[in-house]
């Protein structure tokens, strides 16, 4: 399979036209044609629903899509390693995190590294843990920063100083916002929001005891900003860390602590024994650094 070929597949999926990829391509529409149908042909399944005013993806398309996605990544993640040359430190570094407090420190740490060696680039992956660990073993990421609890076996990592609180986010109207502090009584019967992560689940359910099976659980979701906005238009309350979502606008929604408090811890953290390019590994020894 040819990764020009792959990349060709993707623009058609992006333009859903034969005729704009192939003018944002520079080829030629038949060229490109006759370039997909052999991909087809060679994978045994359509890949393309061809309609009168637009091109869709079949359900084997869509599969496809997801994983040239990742081989093209791959590729460009591959060239980027191979960059640095004559005691140059340049390319691009792959990092994967959620919306955590601790991503203050990694800015910083992403800034100073920069700033010493300005032909770095970064790229940011936001998402659950789940998804950066799954990516890490990919090789398509670098560096993951997780919340605790998380799986570090088999990585090497540091814990950052400082700690992610745990809050209820509510409408600035709302009863709740007038309390300093928000405790379980306070929430058992109001519809909640939890986090998606089951580990997650589990801390809460030993924060709330034996009131976790009668709670009204509307929704859960895999980041903070979202449930943020379903909390706006009234959906229920999520429970989250505080995170990114302490730069939200105060007059819209807020945030309280759980009493009693819970605090977790953040790790960034990379594979073992792995090669990196010299740009990651200059990178990891900023991460060190750091932490002394």
């Amino acid at each position: 399979m040819d990764l020009r070929v792959l990349r060709y597949f993707l623009m058609v999926a992006k333009e859903q036209s034969f005729t704009k990829a192939a003018d944002r391509l520079k080829i030629t529409q038949p060229t490109l044609s006759r370039q997909l149908a052999a991909l087809e042909d060679e994978l045994g399944v359509q890949l393309f629903n061809r309609g009168r005013r637009n091109i869709t993806l079949t359900n084997e398309g869509v599969l496809l899509k997801r994983r040239a996605l990742e081989i093209v990544d791959l590729e460009d993640k591959i060239t980027s390693e191979f960059k640095a040359k004559d005691g140059i430190v340049e390319g691009k570094i792959n990092i994967g995190c959620g919306e955590f407090m601790a991503v203050d420190t990694l800015a910083r740490i992403c800034k100073d590294f920069r700033d010493k060696y300005p032909l770095t680039q970064f790229a940011i992956h936001t998402g659950t843990a789940d998804t950066i660990l799954e990516k890490m073993n990919k090789g398509l990421i670098d560096i993951g920063l997780f919340l605790e609890p998380v799986s570090t076996q088999g990585m090497d990592y540091i814990r950052i100083q400082g700690c992610d609180h745990w809050v209820v986010t509510m409408k600035a109207d709302d009863e709740l916002a007038e309390k300093e502090f928000v405790t379980k009584e306070d929430l058992k019967n109001r519809p909640l929001i939890l986090p998606e992560r089951v580990s997650i689940q589990s801390e809460l359910a030993n924060w709330f005891g034996k009131e976790f099976a009668g709670l009204d659980i509307v929704a859960t979701s895999n980041l903070g900003t979202n449930a943020g906005v379903m909390a706006l238009n009234g959906l229920g309350y999520p429970i989250s860390i505080e995170g990114a979502t302490r730069y939200w606008k105060q007059e819209l929604v807020v945030q309280r602590r759980l009493s009693p408090e819970i605090k977790t811890s953040t790790v960034i953290a990379w594979r073992r024994n792995i090669p990196y390019s010299e740009v990651v590994n200059k990178f990891i020894e900023k991460i060190n650094a750091f932490e002394a």
